[in-house]
């Protein structure tokens, strides 16, 4: 279902919205003049929008977290020498109040601070009444409520000017991603609040330089609106995240390898679009329609293990559907991943469809 927000522009207005929408900075903000030779670098290539890590939420309390309170003076010499918009995290209400004591102009919300609905609604609580953009970047985990939560509350006190961040999930399984970037999820939070900006953060998904490319272009073929992505003077010398940091003169290459693509068929090609995906629904409907069969017969095989005494899960057979099917998929030209999460799901309701039938 819509989500409806009546919101205002994220981006400031003297802010070109060519896609896509630069923020860049350091991971953290180290010293006056690494930020300022940093921001010098990006204004000279068009760079709007600076972003530095004031704190620094780490996993280990020994890792640099940051100068804190005593870094935000360097990002007014930003503005001053600049004249760049200024953007930093804050995770709690402390933060909030310091970044809006020095003027920061644009606010976000990290991964970690996301996950805590009681840390989101003491922000919130504490921008009432403030006209500022605030980004939320999605909950470390892989929970579409808990990112459109977050949002809910921020709007619900009274922010207008709000976006969502994409960092890719944590998960527990191995990945070539830092973070899984499950982009399943923030198509669905666009199709439930269509009118909400993304953004996307290829630094932190990736988590290493070499794929930043790879990544900013798949965002920019969803059709994303902005990306953040680091950077840093000398990268391999940062005090923080130093692998997924870039210069501004690489950011500036990277730039200019994107490929821009139109976020809607122009009227000359509606007709050929619109041909094929009427064939894309027709193939939809019948996909249902054999699924629907399939559920139909499941029931069937559990009454027939509930009479018989047979219990429903069988991992022999199941582990040689999933076999079979997976090397059946490759050969048509389907990946591995694609058909293990399909017959996975199709599995798990088979069991729910048998355990109603048995328990009923």
């Amino acid at each position: 279902m819509e989500i409806k927000m009546d919101l205002e522009p994220f981006f400031p207005e003297d802010v070109p919205l060519n896609r896509p929408v630069v923020i860049s900075g350091p991971c953290s903000a180290e010293s006056e003049s690494q930020m300022l030779e940093t921001a010098m670098a990006l204004s000279d290539i068009g760079v709007k929008i600076f972003r530095a890590g004031i704190w620094k939420p780490r996993t280990r309390p020994n890792s640099f977290e940051g100068f804190g309170t005593d870094a935000l003076p360097w990002l007014n010499t930003v503005r001053e020498k600049t004249g760049m918009y200024t953007s930093t995290e804050v995770a709690n209400v402390k933060h909030v109040y310091d970044a809006l004591k020095f003027g920061v102009d644009i606010l976000w919300i990290g991964a970690r601070t996301s996950a805590n609905p009681f840390a989101v609604q003491e922000i919130a609580d504490a921008l009432k009444g403030v006209d500022i953009p605030v980004m939320v970047k999605n909950p470390v985990n892989p929970d579409l409520e808990l990112w459109i939560g977050a949002l809910e509350r921020l709007y619900h006190a009274g922010i207008r000017r709000l976006a969502a961040g994409h960092r890719g999930f944590s998960s527990s399984e191995k990945s070539e991603y830092r973070n899984n970037p499950q982009w399943q999820l923030p198509i669905e939070l666009k199709r439930r609040i269509p009118n909400m900006p993304l953004i996307n953060d290829p630094s932190h998904i990736c988590g290493a330089r070499e794929r930043l490319l790879e990544v900013s272009q798949k965002a920019m073929d969803l059709n994303f609106d902005g990306l953040i992505i680091e950077t840093h003077p000398n990268p391999d010398k940062a005090m923080s995240d130093a692998k997924q940091q870039i210069t501004p003169a690489q950011l500036q290459e990277l730039l200019a390898k994107l490929i821009i693509r139109n976020p809607e068929a122009t009227i000359n090609q509606k007709p050929s679009l619109e041909e094929l995906r009427a064939e894309i629904d027709k193939l939809d409907d019948s996909i249902l329609e054999i699924f629907e069969k399939r559920m139909n017969i499941i029931d069937k095989i559990g009454l027939y293990k509930k009479e018989n005494n047979i219990s429903i899960l069988q991992n022999k057979r199941w582990d040689e559907i999933l076999n079979r099917r997976i090397d059946m998929g490759q050969k048509k030209g389907l990946s591995e991943v694609f058909v293990s999460d399909l017959f996975k799901a199709i599995h798990q309701e088979s069991i729910n469809r048998q355990t109603k039938v048995m328990n009923g």
